[in-house]
């Protein structure tokens, strides 16, 4: 592309049975001068919608004859995933965000995740991925990174205040090694541990909920994006956030043993005391079965909006210890 310019293209990837073009859809915004490369990525989990959304009001109202360097958005990097409105690839049921750097024949994922990693190397300065929390639950912006031992690694308190620019209601530090409260997986192959890997910086902004539109959180997004192209010196001026979010360093996803209707008694970004109840269980004839609390005191980062739940359901997700990290 040539100085000062803005396209788009498609990477392509296959086809369906039906013969029609599979592709991650790419959007591009070359700066008149030279400089630093910020890659965002609107989505892994295809019913994840916020992020994407938001990356797109961001890049579309980008100036290039303005900037320095590029931004590049890959919109949805599981077109699987989005057309189906699932979190997982519906052909191989695997979470694309387990399958980097991916395998040229691979597995649908795999083969998804391989041509995202192609693309970024050599170009990707730093990578923006986007999520939200289930559609399942409400919660507000907040971040989650990870950190790497490999040479050339950004330092923890360089990525808390690139973060920090998306206001985020606490960072959420996610250890690779898997520990009581984690979602099983294979947290090692997500993409933002892969660009980590790589000795570049990246984090997960979770931008409210899945499934559908928040137009105050999509705000919050274009305001982070904005914040980190300004630190990056892509676009003119200042950013506004540079002091560490609140830093998390053990939290849980909280589960019901009892099915029923979950009914909740607090909302996102409570701070609840050691007890407090945070929801009920109620049976289908409205007997309480069940009252859900913490045994500390925990920051209530998201809950269940789906009343409906069987036992082993996710019903919450909590902060139980956090610090701040000087700047």
């Amino acid at each position: 592309m040539p100085a000062g310019a803005r396209g788009d293209c498609l990477i392509e990837t296959g086809n369906l049975a039906s013969g029609a073009p599979l592709g991650i859809p790419v959007v591009l915004v070359k700066g008149a001068r030279a400089g630093p490369c910020l890659w965002i990525n609107g989505q892994v989990h295809g019913d994840e919608i916020n992020g994407l959304v938001a990356a797109l009001d961001f890049v579309g109202g980008l100036v290039p004859s303005s900037m320095a360097g590029s931004v590049v958005l890959t919109t949805t990097a599981n077109p699987y995933a989005f057309d189906a409105r699932r979190k997982r690839t519906p052909h191989d049921d695997l979470d694309l965000d387990q399958c980097f750097p991916g395998h040229a024949q691979g597995l649908a994922s795999e083969r998804l995740a391989y041509a995202m990693t192609e693309a970024m190397a050599g170009c990707a300065d730093l990578l923006v991925s986007f999520h939200t929390m289930g559609s399942a639950f409400d919660c507000r912006p907040f971040a989650v990174y990870k950190q790497s031992s490999a040479p050339g690694a950004p330092d923890e308190a360089g990525l808390l205040v690139l973060m920090a620019q998306f206001a985020p209601s606490c960072a959420c530090w996610m250890p690779i090694e898997l520990r009581e409260g984690e979602l099983p997986g294979h947290l090692a192959g997500a993409i933002d541990y892969w660009m980590l890997e790589a000795g570049k910086p990246a984090f997960m902004i979770e931008l409210g909920a899945g499934g559908r539109v928040d137009a105050e959180h999509v705000k919050q997004g274009v305001r982070g994006l904005t914040g980190v192209a300004r630190k990056l010196g892509i676009v003119r001026g200042a950013a506004e956030a540079d002091s560490p979010p609140l830093r998390v360093t053990r939290y849980r996803h909280a589960t019901c043993a009892r099915g029923g209707l979950f009914r909740r008694a607090a909302e996102p970004d409570t701070m609840l005391a050691a007890g407090q109840a945070y929801g009920h269980i109620t049976d289908l004839y409205g007997k309480v079965v069940e009252t859900l609390s913490f045994e500390q005191p925990a920051l209530l980062v998201g809950v269940r909006r789906d009343p409906v739940v069987h036992s082993g359901d996710r019903v919450a997700f909590a902060a139980l210890q956090w610090d701040r990290v000087a700047g």
